[in-house]
């Protein structure tokens, strides 16, 4: 059985199962996060293609305008403009955590096994953007790095930005060591930030991440309105019928998706 989202998101029957969307984003953009039912969830690291095309069809697109990188981790932006060429089916994946675009014939996607999903769009541009954020691309300042990509390559403000937060771990399931809290403090986030991300724990030495909020606050800090912010709050490592969890099932994890795709400029 599937969890009951928050009023800010709804599930919807899409071509391969149930999906989540924002509603507030989907006036801007076309977009959703998969749940464990799409065939994505199941398919092995090397068999995905197919279960690819499943959410480039999803958002009506063929497999060839379903943009997607190499997530590692990191900070670094690939840019589609409107106009650019598909590149060639053979083209290797390039390393990648966010993808920035303003082109409606192209839909954008990262997958995700717990780290934060954040799908993003711009309400007066029309360009949106896709990022992959683990703890690692969090103290690294993802979001933030979204927003200024946003900035940079269209031109957006801030305050137009409307930013999704999909299914990932909740601080309750995700403890972690010093080793994760001493990368935070050397990225430079500040002792109230650190505070707020990194609950006691049970154990000595170890902490409750909450990437939800740091997600959220880097949002934030980066100008977009609180208001304009929409998390899922749902755990991927508490909902096994709903989400995929490497935390929770190690190797043998599937992967979800999140995907969005622009509609085009939409303000003055």
């Amino acid at each position: 059985m599937l969890p009951k989202p928050n009023d800010a998101f709804s599930w919807v029957q899409a071509g391969a199962g149930p999906a989540l969307v924002c509603r507030a984003l989907e006036p801007y953009a076309a977009h959703l996060f998969t749940s464990r039912q799409w065939p994505l969830a199941s398919a092995a690291d090397d068999d995905r293609a197919a279960a690819w095309g499943d959410v480039a069809r999803a958002l009506d697109v063929d497999a060839a305008h379903l943009s997607r990188a190499h997530q590692v981790h990191g900070t670094s932006v690939l840019v589609r403009r409107r106009g650019d060429p598909p590149p060639p089916a053979d083209w290797p994946l390039p390393d990648a955590d966010i993808i920035v675009s303003d082109d409606p014939a192209l839909a954008l996607a990262i997958q995700t096994a717990d780290c934060v999903p954040l799908l993003v769009a711009d309400k007066r541009t029309g360009a949106v953007a896709v990022a992959h954020a683990g703890w690692r691309g969090l103290a690294a300042g993802v979001p933030q790095v979204v927003v200024e990509a946003l900035r940079e390559t269209f031109g957006s403000r801030p305050e137009d930005v409307v930013a999704a937060i999909g299914p990932s771990i909740s601080a309750s399931r995700y403890e972690v060591g010093a080793d994760v809290r001493d990368r935070f403090e050397a990225a430079g986030h500040s002792p109230a930030e650190l505070a707020g991300w990194f609950l006691d724990g049970a154990r000595p030495a170890h902490w409750q991440f909450d990437g939800w909020r740091s997600a959220r606050e880097q949002l934030e800090r980066a100008g977009v309105s609180r208001d304009h912010i929409y998390g899922a709050a749902f755990c991927t490592a508490s909902y096994p019928d709903a989400f995929c969890s490497y935390r929770r099932d190690g190797k043998a994890a599937g992967r979800i998706a999140g995907a969005v795709r622009p509609r085009g400029a939409r303000m003055p």
